[in-house]
């Protein structure tokens, strides 16, 4: 027998998760492949990446914080534009930012999220889909995102007075968030008025006189918004305050400080307005105070409260688009005990692989309709623990 060369013993042996390219040759000398650089340097820069969830979404936090500076300071035309009364706000909307992306972040890490947003977005995205059914997404986003029309099956008053507030929160969305960062501009066009350009990122797009209705609403559209959240939060507060199932399971920090947040906005804007027409700005300061703490303040609480179902909302049209299209194919599932039909097939799969992300052992109940649940339990109980019981 003889001794093994030098170079077969000085040769460095490949190590668990090298994917190095190793050959053999003849004298059964191990030649492993230099490293690449490129290589090394990837895997590096994925190792440095957090990898617990909280990690992840303050990552994404962060980076959703920094874009949003840029944005203002780009948009605005590097502060030129910016309004630096309007500062407290912007700082908010930041913080915003970064709350809304480390909650979301933190929502999709959860196995049964995660599993829904995939399916979700993929069916959103889907070329297929959109060849078969074409009208399905512009249908789904006007009647479950913008009409709600699944709240009608609750209750006319409950989903007329959520029209009520989201359309008017979105109306203050849409003329706060621009104004706050700069990217809307209105400067007159003629010395004191009444003649006004509207601009956007210093370009102009609209003229308007302020004195017929259209320049009415571009100056007092906050105060339109207002008059639609104010019926729809009071309706709701006084539900929470009479009917008894709403009663019971409320809590105030999640169910009534929206509402009462959402009422003090709008009742301190429309303050402002009512003190700089008839009071000639008597407590104006004040009044501007108070709106922007409450304000600031719902700003910081959306992502971690029950606002946050706002930011929810658009992965669950994709949701409800991943269910049409599988009954478009007629992919309906029925229960195995008594042949009723349950839901997609493609859902209940879905849901099934998500019982078994969560490692649940009775992922198989899923293909049972509720009613054939409860007579089976009914009967385990029966067979199992009150054996001989009639």
């Amino acid at each position: 027998m003889t001794e093994p060369s030098d170079a077969s013993s000085d040769a460095e042996p490949p190590t668990p998760g090298d994917e190095r390219p190793v050959a053999a040759n003849a004298a059964g000398t191990v030649a492993v492949a230099p490293p690449d650089p490129g290589r090394s340097r990837l895997g590096s820069a994925a190792a440095a990446l957090p990898r617990s969830a909280t990690g992840r979404a303050t990552l994404a936090g962060v980076v959703v914080s920094v874009l949003l500076i840029l944005a203002i300071v780009l948009g605005s035309r590097l502060l030129r534009d910016f309004d630096s009364a309007l500062l407290p706000y912007a700082v908010a909307t930041v913080f915003l930012a970064f709350g809304v992306a480390y909650r979301y972040t933190v929502w999709v890490s959860a196995p049964g999220a995660k599993r829904l947003f995939k399916q979700g977005w993929r069916s959103l995205f889907s070329k297929e889909n959109f060849r078969r059914t074409p009208t399905a997404l512009p249908k789904m986003i006007a009647t479950y995102l913008g009409f709600q029309k699944f709240l009608g099956a609750r209750s006319h008053a409950r989903w007329a007075a959520h029209q009520l507030i989201f359309w008017g929160c979105i109306l203050a969305a849409l003329i706060t968030f621009p104004l706050t960062w700069g990217w809307f501009t209105f400067t007159s066009s003629t010395g004191a008025g009444p003649g006004y350009e509207m601009r956007l990122w210093g370009v102009k797009i609209l003229g308007f006189d302020s004195l017929n209705f259209i320049g009415w609403l571009m100056f007092h559209g906050l105060d339109v918004a207002a008059v639609l959240v104010i019926p729809g939060a009071s309706y709701f507060l006084w539900r929470r305050m009479k009917d008894r199932g709403a009663v019971t399971g409320q809590r105030f920090g999640y169910d009534l400080v929206p509402l009462i947040a959402l009422i003090v906005i709008s009742v301190t804007g429309l303050l402002l307005t009512f003190s700089s027409i008839f009071l000639h700005g008597g407590g104006y300061e004040f009044l501007a105070v108070l709106h922007m703490v409450a304000v600031v303040f719902t700003l910081i609480y959306i992502p971690f409260g029950k606002f946050f179902h706002i930011i929810q909302r658009p992965a669950a049209v994709g949701m409800q688009l991943f269910k049409y299209t599988g009954r478009q194919e007629d992919e309906v599932f029925t229960c195995r005990r008594c042949g009723e039909p349950i839901d997609t097939a493609p859902y209940v799969e879905n849901l099934r692989g998500t019982m078994r992300d969560l490692r649940l052992d009775f992922d198989e109940w899923a293909e049972y309709c509720p009613r054939c649940k409860r007579v089976l339990r009914g009967s385990a109980y029966l067979s199992h623990v009150k054996k001989g019981f009639k």
